[in-house]
């Protein structure tokens, strides 16, 4: 019997079909990371210390992210890996949305130019694009200012604790966090679902840090989870994912967003904020 050959020439009924891409799907291989592993130094102040008894418990929920209209803007952390940087210009962005007359967004060419100065990064020829460490930055930030704006300092918080993570929102503005994204994020962040620990665990994609450190600044709370600015946008986690992959965190003091009140810095009541001003001195 005659074997007849496959014809494998596209038909017409095939040329006819155009395969379209989603607009709304993000390819993550094209998204930069940029956090090194966390570097905890002893010296570093902690939340604990300052939360006196008399400090108000935060509210269920808050969101900050509201006041901010204008784009987030990715400070060109599609193309480096300054997501440190970039998540210090998202805070400044909220912080002077919620507190200041006017919204302030710093130009991208100020976020990497506080990237370069930090690592060693040359914008010229791209050599060193290689991260950062949080602590490095929040250092350089307080010491020498990033796009203008200087911290006055910024606290270590409590690893898995909901209310130090809630506190640093409601008084400081928002909160500064390292997570150690794993692959599954991936897959989440491509399909703007929320990050979520995946059904089989922190094994295999699910390993903390497979697909790499990412710094972000949390902007908004609730019972279910978190809000973050990553890459231009609003990204929502689980607490559990919060749990599972965030390897630090900090509460910053800002004049960008607390109040000053006859030449002092105001909280809400029972913060001690003075003390902790006192205690910086020492770090100088």
């Amino acid at each position: 019997m005659a074997i007849r050959k496959l014809d494998t020439h596209e038909t017409d009924s095939r040329k006819s079909i155009t395969i379209k891409t989603d607009p709304n799907r993000i390819d993550p291989l094209k998204l930069k990371l940029g956090k090194h592993p966390a570097r905890h130094d002893p010296r570093t102040l902690l939340l604990a210390s300052y939360a006196t008894p008399a400090l108000p418990a935060p509210p269920a929920k808050l969101n900050l992210a509201t006041k901010v209209k204008n784009q987030w803007g990715m400070m060109d952390n599609e193309q480096l890996g300054d997501c440190t940087c970039a998540a210090a210009g998202h805070l400044i962005m909220e912080w002077t949305a919620n507190a200041q007359s006017k919204m302030v967004t710093p130009p991208d060419s100020d976020i990497v130019a506080a990237y370069s100065a930090i690592t060693g990064y040359n914008p010229t020829t791209g050599a060193n694009d290689n991260g950062a460490v949080e602590l490095d930055v929040l250092n350089y930030w307080r010491q020498q200012g990033i796009a203008g704006h200087k911290i006055e300092a910024f606290v270590a918080l409590e690893p898995s604790n909901h209310t130090h993570i809630m506190d640093a929102v409601w008084i400081f503005g928002g909160c500064y966090i390292g997570v150690a994204l794993p692959k599954s994020a991936q897959h989440q962040t491509s399909t703007k679902q929320v990050w979520s620990v995946p059904p089989q665990g922190t094994g295999g994609d699910g390993a903390p840090g497979s697909w790499g450190g990412h710094a972000v600044p949390v902007v908004a709370y609730d019972s279910r989870g978190l809000t973050v600015v990553t890459w231009g946008a609003l990204q929502t986690m689980t607490w559990g994912f919060w749990a599972a992959y965030c390897d630090e965190a900090y509460a910053i003091l800002s004049p960008d967003f607390l109040k000053q009140k006859g030449g002092q810095t105001v909280a809400p009541n029972g913060f001690n904020i003075k003390q902790l001003q006192e205690d910086l001195t020492d770090l100088k």
